[in-house]
């Protein structure tokens, strides 16, 4: 089968005027970056406001291995599948981050013949949304620097600078550096660090906003740091945040592209799930189910990741309900999570499955707890077995599980019927709200205890002597009602990388608490989850070239 980036050049591409025209939107709803590739205008949401809302469908997974799970694959392939059921769908994914694009997980544009196009350019710059969150994220680190320099009016302490400046690349040699050296000409000597950008609490800003005038205020809200006395210093005091928003108005505008099968499909914001809450914007999601009868999203990781992060914090900022839930699983990955090695899954190993299924036990426990229909997709490789295939799809059927095969990689949206004809019924289950983890009244250590105790089925949590010293800074300030943002490990349940499968009575230690105050959660870091991640020693980059034509090679 021909590699990604060969099918993504053959692509038919429909100009992005017909796309647009496909929606019935008017000329002056959305602005062409060249043939395939759109801005939104910023005042779509409030002008569909009018229009039924569609079915939003929550794509998420088992905890994901280096044997790869295919959940952006599988959002493309259904997406594609129910309009070849001759429904109005679309499609809303994040924007690939060039960190691990460069590095090693790859793009988030899909795969095989479920992706969304041109995927060279979505996975690249795209239309310059993560250039312009770096930007506004540096320059507020440059202008509180200046403002310490040039007298320091608001009594900033450097020691406790919380603003850290950002790259959208991974470089483990930025996490801790000195700034301000060489003199009283050069600014004030401190500590500093660099996070991803996609990291960055302006990416949740912007993924979180409803309109411009909600972005400017979460904005202001941000805690840039403490003063002498250890009070909070917010971007209002130094008074930028009609500066950032200036550099965010482009960037808050969703993106809209097509899939292979020319499905419309918005691509807009990238925050990590294991670091930040891992969703697409909230304007995006919400705009499509204006446009769409069926909207097919997807949040990071596994469900104890961006689900649960998709379910308690996006919908509460959203004000909006899934209809139901997708939850990917693969054969390769369930036989990793029963103890098989990544060399050893082209073998058939039926024990191993009956082990690792337990995984996806859990998972779907924990989207039957949040009451929201699901469906089990699997996605399927080449290497799987009939014994396999047939053990997973008995195994559902003896346990009450609504289950289908997805063959989207090598067949498109033909791959995905019977999975979109479940889903669809699935969401005609759905009588009942939504039932968060928490309730926001919650005490900091009450959310992040049912996080632990009821999404990972962890027994315990302890926090550092920092995070309890946090805590009490944290209730004082009276950022206590805010939802919870778990940083942690994406391969397990637990805060342990290497406890796989559906490991029990573990215990998991904060070591850290973080107000985001303008995007409105509060990030809980666990284990050794870093906020800049470092390059393997063969980045992917190694692959990548274009030729003397301008021929793009090596991008998956």
């Amino acid at each position: 089968m021909k590699s990604d980036i060969e099918i993504a050049l053959e692509a038919e591409m429909h100009s992005i005027r017909d796309i647009a025209s496909k929606l019935s939107l008017a000329t002056d709803d959305f602005e062409p970056y060249g043939h395939y590739k759109a801005k939104l205008s910023d005042g779509l949401l409030n002008k569909l406001s009018a229009r039924p809302t569609g079915k939003v469908i929550l794509t998420t997974s088992i905890n994901p291995t280096p044997a790869g799970e295919g959940k952006s694959t599988v959002t493309v392939g259904l997406g594609q599948a129910l309009n070849r059921l001759h429904h109005q769908a679309m499609i809303a994914l994040r924007e690939p981050s060039l960190g691990p694009t460069m590095g090693i997980k790859g793009g988030a544009a899909g795969g095989g013949y479920s992706q969304v196009v041109p995927m060279q350019e979505i996975n690249l710059h795209f239309t310059g949304d993560i250039h312009a969150i770096t930007t506004a994220n540096n320059a507020l680190a440059a202008f509180i620097d200046n403002h310490i320099h040039h007298g320091n009016q608001l009594q900033i302490d450097p020691r406790r600078v919380e603003w850290k400046r950002v790259l959208d690349i991974n470089d483990r040699a930025l996490r801790q550096v000195n700034i301000g050296l060489g003199g009283p000409t050069q600014g004030v000597p401190r500590e500093d660090g660099f996070t991803i950008t996609v990291a960055s609490e302006i990416m949740a800003i912007l993924c979180l906003a409803n309109d411009l005038q909600d972005l400017k205020e979460r904005l202001a809200r941000i805690v840039v740091g403490y003063t002498y006395n250890k009070e909070p210093v917010t971007v209002h005091q130094l008074g930028f945040e009609g500066a950032l928003t200036l550099l965010l108005k482009d960037a808050l505008k969703p993106n809209l592209v097509q899939t292979l099968e020319n499905t419309p499909a918005i691509i807009h914001g990238g925050p990590f799930a294991n670091i930040a809450h891992g969703c697409n914007s909230v304007m995006a999601t919400k705009i499509a189910a204006k446009l769409a009868d069926y909207v097919v999203t997807e949040a990071g990781f596994g469900a104890d990741l961006g689900a649960e992060k998709f379910l308690d914090i996006k919908t509460r900022a959203g004000e909006f309900e899934p209809a139901a839930v997708v939850i990917v699983a693969t054969i390769r990955a369930l036989k990793m999570h029963g103890g098989v090695d990544k060399n050893g899954l082209i073998e058939e190993n039926v024990e191993a499955l009956k082990q690792g299924i337990s995984n996806l036990k859990k998972h779907i426990e924990t989207i039957d707890q949040f009451n929201l229909p699901f469906v089990v997709a699997i996605n399927k490789f080449p290497t799987d077995t009939e014994a396999e295939l047939g053990f997973l799809l008995e195994w559902c059927n003896a346990n009450h599980v609504e289950a289908a095969v997805a063959d989207v990689f090598s067949k498109g949206g033909e791959g995905g019927i019977e999975l979109a004809r479940k889903v669809i019924e699935s969401c005609e289950k759905k009588t009942s709200p939504l039932a968060y983890t928490y309730e926001l009244e919650d005490t900091i250590e009450e959310k992040i205890h049912k996080i632990v105790t009821k999404i990972y089925g962890g027994s315990k949590v302890d926090f550092s002597q920092k995070a309890k010293k946090q805590l009490l800074q944290l209730h004082k300030e009276g950022h206590n009602k805010l939802p919870i943002c778990m940083a942690k490990t994406q391969y397990s349940l637990s805060d342990d990388p290497e406890l796989l499968g559906r490991p029990e009575g573990f215990t998991v230690t904060v070591r850290e608490l973080r107000a985001s105050v303008g995007a409105g959660f509060i990030v809980a870091l666990t284990g050794d989850v870093m906020t800049m991640p470092g390059l393997p020693k063969k980045p992917a980059a190694l692959n990548m070239d274009v030729t003397d034509a301008g021929l793009i090679t090596g991008l998956f």
